[in-house]
This record gives C-alpha cells, structure tokens and sequence, in this order.
C-alpha cells in the first residue's frame, strides 16, 4: 500500500469512526425534537391520543360556551335532582347537542330552544327541529308552553346577551314553564368577549356579570334561589371531582 493510500484509508477511518461516536447523541437530539414537537402538536389541539384536548383549548382562547359545559354537567345534574330531572327544556344555542344528549338518558326526555339561526345546523338538529322537539324563537317573547310545562329549564348562553330590561321578562317567564327549578350557566366577568359571529346572532356583545349582581337581580325580582339543590349539586360535583368553568345558578320554581 501507497503512503498516500494509506493516509486515505486513516482519513476514511477517522470520520466512521467520528460518526459512530456522534450517532448516539444524534439519536437522543432527535427523540427530544419528536417529544417536544408531539407537546406542541397536542397543546395545539391536533386530532388523535389528544384530539379530545381540542374543545378545552380554543374555547379557553375565546371560543368559550357555557353550553358546552351544562353537556359536561349533566350526569352531576341527574345526581343532584335524582329522578325529579325526567322533563327538561334546554334554551339556549347549540341545544340540539344537549337534548340529543339528554335524550339518550333514561327516562328523560327533552326538548329545546334556539335563540340562533340554524341555517348551518347539521341533519340531525334540523331533524329535532322538524319534529318539533326544538324551536327557533326569541326569548325576549313568552315562550310557547303553558305553566309547569316542564320539571326543569335550563339556560345557558343567551341571558348574558339581555339587558336588564328584558331579564325582568325573560327570567320570570323561565321560571313560570317549570314546576321543579330552574339552572343558568353564565360566564364569568371578563371569561371572553364576543366574537362576530356571536354579535350578528345577538345584536349584541356578552356581559358577564358577578355572582353578587346575579343574587341582587333574582332577589329584586322576587326569586328564590333553591338551597336544597345547591348543596345536592356540590355535593354531587364533588363526588365526581367536577370543577364548573361557568357560574351555575339553580332558582326554585313559582308555587
């Protein structure tokens, strides 16, 4: 062998050699990259192991909806008011959601009312709709059910969109179609602000008031909040280690 191909063939072994040092701390840089890019992907709300992250993560961007969480609340609901919950009216947007979801319960049946346009609802809400099972009707107006229709109503999403001068109306006409009680979700003080889509739906931005603006309005309008089923529901949430993102309100019906 040649000096010079000698000197080649040391060159040659040299950089093997190098790259056989460096592969296992190749390896470990690109492990690290794939956790750390996999992180990112699920903190994004990418689709798969993670994918159920999706809903939590754009509605605490903005995309927030009380509705969302009475679909969450409803096994702890069913506990607090044990079997009296067997006739439910849910008003508020997306209700198909939550009477389809209430309707696969046992004995229970529901039926809803969308204060929104529909136009872009899929099959299965326009099916509710066509079965009369959920209306598209402004709240602002009494409600098309006699007194007592119904055991419980509950709102989520649309009182927070009223002023006090149709709340005077529109609370009081809630309560008047129950016979057992009635819950509201609403949003917490400075929990998101609307978006267009919301404002052209509502004429108007959100306003999320405080749990002592909400006692003080349902005092002055001679309502009551109901105390048994406020300490059931904790007691309830609790035992289901349940942690409400909205304030949850649960007022007696008229007798």
């Amino acid at each position: 062998m040649t000096r010079k191909q000698a000197s080649s063939t040391r060159r040659l072994s040299g950089v093997l050699h190098s790259k056989s040092n460096s592969s296992p701390l190749l390896s470990i840089t690109l492990v690290l990259l794939g956790v750390f890019l996999l992180i990112i992907y699920a903190c994004g709300g990418g689709s798969g192991i993670f994918g159920g992250k999706k809903d939590v993560v754009s509605r605490v961007e903005g995309d927030f909806s009380c509705t969302f969480e009475v679909l969450s609340a409803i096994p702890v609901l069913k506990n607090a008011y044990g079997g009296n919950m067997k006739n439910v009216l849910h008003i508020g947007p997306e209700t198909c959601s939550v009477v389809s979801k209430f309707l696969r319960e046992v004995e229970t049946e529901a039926w809803g009312v969308e204060p929104c346009d529909i136009e872009d609802a899929d099959r299965n809400c326009k099916a509710l709709v066509q079965k009369g099972i959920v209306r598209v009707a402004d709240i602002k107006f009494p409600l098309p059910y006699r007194a007592k229709s119904f055991t419980h109503v509950i709102v989520s999403d649309t009182l927070d969109y009223l002023s006090p001068k149709y709340l005077n109306k529109t609370l009081p006409e809630l309560v008047r179609v129950s016979a057992d009680g009635i819950i509201i979700f609403t949003g917490y003080p400075g929990q998101r602000k609307a978006k267009v889509a919301q404002l052209s739906k509502f004429g108007r931005p959100a306003k999320m008031r405080t749990s002592a603006w909400w006692k003080q309005f349902v005092t002055e309008i001679s309502l009551e909040e109901n105390e048994p089923a406020i300490k059931k529901f904790e007691q309830a949430a609790s035992k289901a280690s349940y942690k409400p993102t909205c304030q949850i309100f649960h007022l007696n019906s008229y007798h």
